[in-house]
Parts: structure tokens; sequence; C-alpha cells
């Protein structure tokens, strides 16, 4: 069994990220990101600062702009219009989950498509499924980490039949559109789906996001499969874990996304290059 190695993929496409972070400040041009955070948990403060940490390390502005949790709609709303005015700024976001005064569809339909660095302005998200070439647009972090880990481990996906179990906004719909965009043959399952496991056994490749602690084991895959695990989960000893069941596959699968390790360094990285894009395409797209 190989390993689809975030960390390694990571390290590869931060090298590119840093040439084009170069070139910008060349022309006196800084990318600047707005964060929003609206709650108090202790998930959601590790996330921005993890965010925070590679701006720092690209060379790019980070702006937290920090509310209580008696912040309403209205005032939140306010902030987005002033955000989306500042021509200083040229990326931002809410981290999710907001408290719950704040109408989240709402709130990231507000951000300026031209700001969207999460890919979740509905404006974003149909100009994935629409356009004929995606090469240069921003999409949703996870999926758009997904698809850059398969390339960087040269996973072929043209002609592939992909098994999504996952149909959330967030990662298996804008996952089945960036796998049509390879060329490959995505199928989306979920909780109401039949006959889920003769289908991923079918997969070549597997994309699992369930949220339950080693819930695939061998049976649900076929030989040499390609499984990507988005799955974050602990186990019963608090172990940090994915939705695989990793000891029942050991030689018996091709390739494995481990967690962590696999898809999550990927993430982050992925929306600091949306805000690249977007910086780019507010000077010129170049």
């Amino acid at each position: 069994m190989k390993l689809l190695s975030g960390i390694n993929a990571r390290a590869n496409f931060l090298k590119s990220l840093k040439r084009q972070v170069a070139n910008l400040k060349k022309r006196n041009i800084t990318p600047t990101l707005a964060i929003i955070l609206n709650n108090d948990s202790y998930a959601s403060s590790v996330y921005v600062a993890n965010k925070q940490k590679l701006c720092k390390e690209l060379g790019i502005k980070s702006k937290l702009f920090k509310l209580p949790a008696s912040t309403t709609n209205k005032q939140m709303l306010a902030l987005i219009s002033r955000l989306n005015k500042d021509k200083k700024i040229n990326g931002l976001f809410v981290q999710l989950p907001t408290s719950d005064k704040i109408d989240d569809d709402a709130v990231i339909n507000a951000i300026c498509p031209d700001k969207d660095v999460d890919c979740f302005h509905n404006q974003n998200v149909g100009k994935i499924w629409t356009a004929s070439d995606a090469s240069n647009l921003i999409k949703p972090c996870t999926a758009a980490g997904v698809i850059e880990l398969l390339k960087f481990h040269r996973i072929p996906m043209e002609g592939k039949l992909v098994a999504i179990v996952n149909r959330s906004n967030i990662v298996g719909k804008p996952l089945a559109t960036l796998f049509l965009q390879e060329n490959a043959t995505p199928v989306i399952l979920h909780s109401r789906s039949k006959n889920t496991k003769e289908i991923c056994k079918q997969a070549d490749i597997v994309i699992t996001a369930v949220g339950r602690a080693k819930f695939f084991d061998q049976s649900y895959f076929k030989k040499d499969a390609v499984i990507v695990d988005v799955g974050i989960n602990r186990d019963a000893n608090n172990k940090l874990c994915g939705d695989v069941n990793v000891e029942s596959l050991k030689n018996f699968i091709g390739w494995l996304s481990p967690v962590p390790g696999g898809v999550g360094p990927m993430t982050v990285l992925m929306l600091i290059n949306n805000l690249v894009i977007l910086t780019k395409k507010q000077h010129g797209g170049k």
C-alpha cells in the first residue's frame, strides 16, 4: 500500500505559491486576506491560526476580525460590505460555524465573488459547473486539495470511475465537477443511496467523507483501488483517524491518503491559492 502524502504534495505546491507571491511583490502588490471569526470554539481558532501562519510564511498579509457572539446578522453584513469595498483587501472569508445569530447562507453570498477565497458564493460555484476550463478559477478548498493531491502522485483520473461518498456543498458536489474537469466519471453516494458498498467496490478511486471513524473496511474496495480519506474523527482511544479502517487494508489497496497527513495539509494551501488567483485578477490577471 502506497501513501498519498499531503505533506509532500504541500511542499511542492508551496514552492509555486512562493514564486507567484514574489512576482506580485515585485509589482508592489502584497495579497491581503481578511478573516472574520465569530465563535469561540478551539477548532476554529486552530484553523484560523494555521491560515495566518501560512500567510506569514508566504509574506501575505492577514487581518483578523474577531467578533463577539453577540454580533447581529446586520452587523456582520455591514463588516462584509466594508471589506468588499476596501481595495486593500484582496480576499476574505468567514470562519464557519458562526454564532446562532448569524445567517450563514446570507453571509456567504454577501461576500463579493471576486474576494470569495472559500469559493462558497453561488456565483463562483456556478462558474465551476459551467466552465469548459476550470484551470484559472478559484475552487472550494477541500475538493481542490483532493485533486491536487492526486495530481502530485500522478494518479490517472481520465476515464476512471470515482465513487464520492458525500453530497455536501463543501466536498461531494464540488468534487464531482472537478473530477468531470479531469474527464473522470464521478458517482455521488450518500445516506439514502442503495448498494453503496457494491458501487464503491467497482470504483477505481473512492473518496470517503462521512465522518465515521474507521467505517470503511476492505469489503468496500476493490484490490489496488485509490482511496482518498477526507474524514477527520477520533477513535475509541481519542486518536485522530479517518473514515477508513487502515488495518483492514494492508497489502490490499494501491494508494491511501493518511489521516492526519493526507488531504488536511492541502486544504489551507488551496485557500491561499485562491487568494493569489483573485489578487492577480484584481490587477490585470497576471
